[in-house]
């Protein structure tokens, strides 16, 4: 994110503490810059604040301390990423239940699926709907829910098993990213 009030948009959706992950990625750009944008997250939310994830580079993870990587299908096997970050959680993308599965095989610690709902981030794609988050909890993981994930969809999300969400628009674009963070972790925090 490039925007100026990047840093208080991070802080203000890191004080909502460690049921938070900051999730530092760079689409298209160097492992100077994704390691640059990590390095700031890192700064700003220490634990017992949130974590930091690093998408799809267990090395910029182990280098900055950082508590996990968000792998994709193109990036190392969860095996691999544990031989260079050892003590984090590895996490894979999955989109489908047979993908799930082979990550759950692969050693993966918890599966980030998606899209749920259409979005503007993949408009080509369809959302699979809540039930992808049902079918792929039973593998046993932790499932976090991703695309088109809004304050108003995270009940249905929790109630279909999810153990947690994670959203662009609805957290960073928002006018109050403390207030949309609070309304996203709500459902969870009710329990307590």
């Amino acid at each position: 994110m490039g925007a100026d009030d990047f840093g208080i948009r991070a802080a203000a959706i890191a004080a909502a503490g460690a049921a938070v992950a900051l999730h530092a990625r760079h689409p298209g750009g160097t492992s100077a810059g994704l390691a640059a944008t990590a390095r700031r997250l890192v700064s700003l939310a220490r634990p017992p604040e949130a974590a930091v994830f690093i998408s799809g580079r267990a090395d910029i993870a182990a280098a900055l301390d950082a508590q996990g990587v968000q792998l994709g299908a193109d990036d190392l096997m969860p095996a691999d990423a544990r031989r260079v970050l050892p003590h984090g959680w590895i996490g894979r993308s999955v989109h489908t239940v047979e993908e799930a599965g082979a990550a759950v095989e692969e050693g993966a610690d918890f599966l980030v699926v998606g899209s749920i709902y259409r979005t503007a981030s993949h408009p080509d794609r369809e959302g699979a709907g809540p039930e992808l988050v049902t079918r792929t909890a039973r593998l046993g993981l932790p499932v976090i829910a991703i695309g088109g994930i809004t304050p108003e969809r995270v009940p249905e999300l929790k109630e279909a098993g999810a153990y947690g969400v994670a959203a662009i628009r609805s957290l960073w674009l928002a006018g109050d990213p403390a207030g949309a963070t609070m309304a996203m972790l709500s459902p969870w925090l009710e329990d307590r």
